[in-house]
């Protein structure tokens, strides 16, 4: 009998600051009887609830069930920064540039599609612009090298013909109140997001609709005739497919072993600003910076019913564990408190309020886990450092690729490479974390 067991649960770091700012959770049963479905997807982030919404509009009268190890918004998918990019996002490059323009052209015409399909799931769940705005983003620079990597990624995309304006360091000061920043390349395209805010207001949506449930690891599934059992700590369910949208944690299942690389990065978000640090401050009141060199500092400032806060999210280590721990943690914290203080002297006062870790998952030519794995076995994992919109990709085409036998979606995915396989531990350990050690160090100011 084919079965597969789970080596390890997500076990989270820190409470994830997007979700504590929100008021108190509604929440979502857990499952604790038996049933059956036609199709059981495992993860509630991006691409589990995205696949969840594509299967009901594909076809309704499938019945469908969504089990989440956690409660929502808790997971990975509430801990990211909450930039749905459109543009190449490349981390292993200098500048975010991909492998070409064709191969860009055709990134960004499906990371828009993701936008579209995320831009109707924020207007059914009547998301307000706080937590789903079409405000774009800038790429900031603090160095000379990162002023470089701003004008040759505006070349690239006066190639691809995307809009985009270059700022000096005036201007930069006057939108973020910061004098921290030399340059900045605008791009319209992004849309900024509350992660935790969307992934509790899709998930609450599903439930009326089809099987959703939270607090629910699965444990494993076996083949049982046609179809599969799988399983919870308190129930089972009978189930014709599967999707595995749980992106690392697919490797705790025997898939992909030593393919995927489980990068972890931290954040912290600052308590509310006092209208005297407003004032302070300046600039506008909300504003989202990636960073000029990939390895640098994603800062956001926020505003609206959670207060006016300021979220700062740099460091990286390399677990295979898939998990960090509380002393990376604060180690991460007191580089946040110092990459703060750089980029605004004039806030001496202001605490953090939260601190939390979050995991990602990359391979190393870049490739997805995609596809069927076993019979009736869907995976729409490793999104590459681009969670909100690969994810969401993701999620749509394994969708399409279940109920329809393929889609555009699904075979840009299909058709990527294997992803390789990583050197054996500790090697790869000592490898990956010294590699984001010199990365970061690297990246100077950014």
């Amino acid at each position: 009998m084919t079965a597969y067991t789970a080596k390890r649960l997500p076990r989270q770091t820190g409470a994830a600051g997007w979700n504590a700012i929100l008021p108190p959770q509604l929440a979502l049963p857990e499952l604790t009887e038996d049933h059956t479905a036609d199709v059981t997807i495992i993860g509630g982030g991006f691409a589990g609830l995205s696949a969840a919404r594509r299967l009901t509009q594909l076809d309704p009268g499938l019945k469908v069930t969504l089990l989440e190890a956690g409660p929502f918004a808790e997971s990975s998918a509430g801990r990211n920064s909450g930039f749905m990019i459109d543009l190449p996002h490349d981390l292993a490059s200098d500048n975010y540039a991909g492998a070409g323009l064709e191969a860009d052209r055709a990134a960004i015409a499906l990371n828009q599609q993701a936008i579209a399909f995320a831009s109707e799931v924020a207007a059914e769940c009547e998301l307000p612009q706080e937590m789903f705005d079409a405000c774009g983003k800038f790429n900031a620079a603090a160095t000379r090298a990162g002023d470089q990597h701003n004008r040759d990624f505006a070349a690239h995309l006066d190639r691809l013909g995307e809009p985009h304006t270059l700022y000096d360091q005036q201007q930069m000061q006057e939108i973020t109140g910061s004098p921290h920043y030399t340059s900045g390349l605008f791009a319209p395209g992004t849309v900024m997001i509350q992660p935790a805010a969307y992934i509790r207001a899709l998930s609450a949506r599903l439930a009326g609709m089809i099987g959703v449930y939270e607090n629910s690891p699965v444990t494993g599934f076996e083949k049982l005739g046609s179809g599969w059992v799988v399983k919870t700590a308190k129930a089972k369910v009978a189930t014709g497919r599967i999707i595995l949208a749980n992106n690392g944690h697919l490797e705790s299942f025997g898939f992909y072993q030593r393919r995927l690389m489980h990068i972890c990065l931290y954040a912290s978000m600052t308590e509310p600003l006092t209208p005297e640090q407003i004032t302070t401050l300046g600039g506008q009141s909300r504003w989202s910076v990636t960073p000029a060199n990939p390895m640098g500092t994603s800062v956001r400032r926020i505003s609206g019913s959670y207060g006016d806060r300021i979220l700062i999210r740099t460091c990286s280590s390399f677990h295979p564990t898939i998990e960090t721990s509380p002393m990376r943690l604060r180690n991460a914290g007191w580089v946040h408190d110092r990459k703060f203080r750089e980029r605004f002297p004039h806030l001496p006062n202001v605490r953090m309020e939260h601190r939390w870790a979050g995991m990602l998952c990359l391979s190393r030519n870049g490739s997805a886990a995609f596809g069927e794995i076993d019979d009736g076995v869907f995976s729409a994992c490793c999104q590459n450092g681009l969670g909100i919109a690969r994810g969401t990709l993701q999620g749509m085409g394994i969708a399409e690729l279940v109920v329809q036998g393929e889609s555009n979606i699904a075979s840009h995915f299909l058709t990527q490479p294997t992803p390789p396989r990583l050197p054996p531990e500790p090697f790869a350990s000592l490898g990956a974390n010294s590699y984001l050690i010199w990365k970061e160090w690297r990246s100077g100011k950014e």
